[in-house]
């Protein structure tokens, strides 16, 4: 998750170059697990100290969602670090897969490293000091991920820190014909309502999980529209089925969370 920062589409052009300004790193643990924060009690991430590579909260769990439709992807990234919960899931169980993770706060990347078992960089795996919205818009990514994972957050908690119709394009833009991105919102804040109508500006198709946790929602938004009638309920029921043989991760709630949907 990114920390608050001010956008460069705020700054007037004229005005010198300030570094940003982050919010406190902090932890906390209970019951096995380690919690981070950004000196707020609102917790920005998870891990289990057993199991550190395993996507601990339920809706770190969802936003692997996109595997109900690409089995074998070639190309991950995350924005916004948060514990590394999903960079770490993705290097760990998709062995020829390149994972990037994007994050603007380098005490966040420190403290992954440190104190959430965060892997060193290699040729599969990119950690970089970077704002979202430069990797996004940078060309050289465009068409190139399979998957995207969407989680910008300040220390408020308040909606994402990106959030407009051309922030959602330009993450279209970086998706393969078939590729997928999940995102995390708020679906109890007026933020929720604003960013779904930014993602159907900007993706051919958007569908939403049932909310978990204390108000989060995650959104599943295609860059080509996906079948979801019957006969794709089916298969996508039996691809539910080796997720859940493959990786134990909750696939067949996620199908059942999007029937409820249509």
């Amino acid at each position: 998750m990114l920390i608050k920062r001010k956008s460069i589409e705020q700054v007037e052009s004229s005005r010198p170059a300030r570094k940003p300004r982050y919010a406190p790193v902090t932890l906390s643990e209970m019951d096995g697990v380690r919690y981070l924060h950004f000196g707020t009690e609102w917790v920005q991430g998870a891990m289990r100290i057993r199991k550190p590579d395993w996507p601990e909260l339920e809706y770190a769990q969802q936003m692997m969602a996109w595997m109900l439709w690409i089995a074998q992807p070639q190309r991950v990234a995350q924005l916004g670090l948060g514990t590394a919960a999903l960079t770490k899931f993705c290097y760990r169980q998709f062995p020829q897969t390149q994972v990037d993770a994007i994050e603007l706060n380098p005490s966040v990347i420190t403290i992954c490293e440190s104190m959430f078992k965060l892997p060193p960089n290699d040729e599969r795996l990119h950690v970089r000091e970077m704002d979202a919205l430069d990797y996004v818009n940078d060309e050289a990514n465009h068409g190139t991920l399979d998957a995207l994972q969407v989680d910008l957050y300040d220390a408020t908690a308040r909606g994402p820190v990106l959030d407009s119709a051309e922030f959602y394009s330009a993450c279209c833009a970086c998706l393969a014909p078939h590729g997928v991105m999940t995102a995390n919102l708020f679906g109890d804040h007026p933020s929720y309502a604003k960013n779904i109508k930014a993602m159907k500006f900007a993706f051919e198709q958007v569908i939403c999980l049932p909310e978990v946790h204390d108000g989060n929602v995650v959104a599943i938004a295609f860059k080509t529209r996906v079948a979801l009638d019957t006969d794709a309920q089916a298969t996508l029921l039996e691809r539910a089925k080796q997720i859940v043989a493959d990786t134990k991760l909750p696939a067949k709630t996620w199908l059942k969370g999007i029937q409820s949907t249509l």
